[in-house]
């Protein structure tokens, strides 16, 4: 009788615990590929997830709450983790080259790391601000930012530089935090270049008045332009007095994809198409915000990359079998909650849809804490 032939084992490489990756983790732990050896390159062993963020820092959920465990996740399908981080990829040679510095050879590659904050135009940014992104190097921050705020001369007066989505649900969060916390001397600025473009108008409307209620003053139109250890400049030269400053605002490309030869954007975020495959390399697929899909950019934000999680674990099997790639097109429009720090929150969709109210934070709620107990 003839033997059947196995096929030679691939590894498949994983740089990033982002949300996509993490669920290609789970899509692996439930049903192994065979003739597939898995590695997962992740800095923190611990991955937060963005959704919850606000909600922690409200007080509503305490810090584990937020975190996926990648040890447990990579264990769990048999995946080698190892905790170190990305510093470049050598698509001819087919390596990824660590910090620590090692290198590990892959058959098929998938990055998953994120962005870095853009403080290019925030002159003194570096210096004198918190960047909201990366989460993971936020919240030790945010910690000693609430030390601070409990002594007699800690902060009172917080600005937070980026009028998004994410800026908009820092505002209530830091809010509902710090005047729970140290009281009604707290003082939370908004600065706003632009309006977020992912609220329709009725919704931007109900985001208005609840900063109104919450006493959350607003600059809208105005760009900050630099920070100082007494406050922020906007471009039309007015100072707002600020303790803290925290950005939110424009994103860039990590520093491991400034030279690794593969397809860009314009602005150098790694540019794929409909498979997830980055355009000039087929063994290297990209998901999150570290990638743009150029056939159909959308905002950088966590949702597109929890649904492209699913369909980047099927094309990675198809790719590791050979097997002819499917195409995906993300949706265009989304559902946007906004938890306004008093157990409320509030939503929209497309053009029109806008609510709010105590049950559109347990809806809320009830969809982030539905997507952790996939990984607990």
């Amino acid at each position: 009788m003839e033997r059947t032939r196995s096929r030679p084992e691939k590894h498949l490489v994983l740089v990033g615990g982002g949300h996509a990756h993490v669920l290609v983790l789970q899509a692996f732990a439930r049903r192994p590929e065979p003739g597939t050896r898995l590695t997962l390159v992740a800095k923190d062993r611990l991955t937060p997830y963005s959704g919850m963020l606000p909600g922690h820092m409200a007080g509503f959920y305490p810090r584990d709450a937020l975190h996926i465990d990648l040890e447990r996740l990579a264990r769990r399908c048999g995946a080698v983790l190892i905790q170190d981080e990305a510093i470049s990829f050598d698509r001819d040679a087919g390596q990824v080259r660590l910090r620590g510095g090692g290198t590990i050879s892959y058959d098929i590659l998938s990055i998953n790391i994120g962005i870095t904050p853009d403080l290019s135009d925030l002159e003194g940014a570096e210096e004198h601000a918190l960047a909201v992104k990366p989460i993971g190097d936020l919240l030790p921050k945010w910690d000693q930012l609430v030390q601070d705020a409990h002594k007699p001369d800690g902060p009172r007066r917080i600005v937070i530089v980026g009028g998004g989505v994410a800026g908009i649900c820092l505002a209530f969060a830091v809010s509902s935090s710090l005047r729970a916390k140290v009281g009604s001397s707290i003082e939370v600025t908004l600065v706003s270049a632009s309006a977020a473009p992912e609220i329709n108008s009725r919704m931007r409307r109900r985001v208005e008045r609840a900063l109104e209620r919450r006493g959350i003053k607003v600059w809208a139109g105005c760009a900050a332009i630099a920070v100082d250890p007494q406050g922020i400049t906007l471009a039309g030269g007015r100072r707002i007095p600020a303790d803290r400053v925290l950005v939110s605002t424009q994103a860039a490309p990590p520093p491991a994809l400034q030279h690794c030869g593969l397809a860009k954007d314009e602005k150098d975020f790694l540019a794929v198409g409909p498979t997830l495959q980055v355009l000039n390399d087929k063994a290297v697929f990209a998901a999150g915000d570290c990638a743009t899909m150029l056939g159909h950019p959308r905002p950088k934000a966590g949702v597109f990359a929890v649904r492209q999680g699913p369909v980047l674990a099927r094309n990675l099997r198809r790719a590791l079998r050979g097997e002819a790639l499917e195409t995906y097109i993300p949706q265009r429009r989304h559902l946007v909650l906004i938890g306004t720090g008093d157990g409320q929150a509030i939503g929209g969709r497309g053009r029109w849809l806008a609510f709010e109210g105590r049950w559109a934070w347990r809806l809320k709620d009830w969809l982030d804490r539905r997507f952790m107990r996939r990984f607990s």
